[in-house]
């Protein structure tokens, strides 16, 4: 026997799992208080040989801390700016990385495809006329949220290997 459903009688039941639903939504995480750029480490990282000249490229590594009590999943956005006028010359995008409550996530390491070439040793690229250094910001979201500014780190003028 089919019957007629009432919209009076359906109603109510999509208020009860809707009331439900928002009040297991919590507030996202004030990244901007929680969330701190740790173990900074920044430098030039030898990328090679490209077209028999030695290549340098801006690099950082880098842990998150998170003060709050919740595990955090973040999308990371790193820029690499030039200098002065810190015009972008490369972003990277991470996804999905995890930092639990209290704790530190695992180190990141973040290197721009963008660098200088040159056909003198690299220590000596560093001390070129025309090397322009760069700086770092870092921003992090969780979900949709809007994109919070962590910190900005100055490239420093030393070869990385690793």
């Amino acid at each position: 026997m089919l019957a007629r459903i009432h919209r009076s009688a359906v109603l109510p039941g999509i208020a009860a799992v809707l009331v439900t639903a928002v009040a297991g939504c919590r507030q996202p995480v004030d990244l901007s208080k929680a969330l701190h750029v740790t173990g900074v480490t920044t430098g030039w990282f030898d990328a090679g040989i490209v077209n028999g000249k030695n290549k340098l490229v801006p690099s950082i590594t880098f842990t998150f801390h998170n003060s709050s009590s919740r595990n955090l999943t973040l999308q990371t956005n790193v820029m690499f700016l030039v200098l002065p006028q810190k015009e972008s010359q490369d972003e990277v995008f991470f996804q999905n990385i995890e930092v639990p409550g209290g704790g530190t996530s695992k180190p990141i390491t973040v290197r721009a495809k963008y660098g200088f070439t040159g056909e003198q040793p690299r220590a000596e690229m560093l001390q070129h006329r025309m090397f322009q250094d760069f700086t770092v910001r870092l921003f992090a979201k969780q979900g949709s949220a809007q994109w919070t500014l962590l910190g900005e780190h100055p490239v420093a003028r030393q070869l990385l290997t690793r």
